[in-house]
């Protein structure tokens, strides 16, 4: 349902309306971009693969989201991006 809504539709729609405002928005992500997507997805999976619920599930999804917002918002401008392709 809701993934292939995201991933059929709306990543496709920002990358036309970034095209049409004039401001570059590929789908070329960066590796470590990338490996923080792969990591998500692992952390979702292994909860939903259990078929059961716990607080320590829980715990363990915002504990890895929030370890994913700091290393993002305490990086320096450009390490994770392509500032080096304009």
């Amino acid at each position: 349902g809701s993934s292939c809504q995201m991933a059929l539709l709306v990543a496709p729609f920002t990358v036309l309306v970034g095209w049409a405002m004039g401001k570059e928005m590929t789908l070329d992500f960066h590796s470590y971009q990338l490996l923080v997507l792969m990591g998500s997805v692992l952390v979702v999976a292994s909860v939903l693969w259990s078929r059961s619920t716990h607080w320590l599930y829980g715990a363990m999804m915002i504990i890895a989201y929030l370890a994913i917002s700091i290393v993002y918002l305490s990086e320096t401008p450009g390490v994770s991006t392509f500032d080096d392709r304009k």
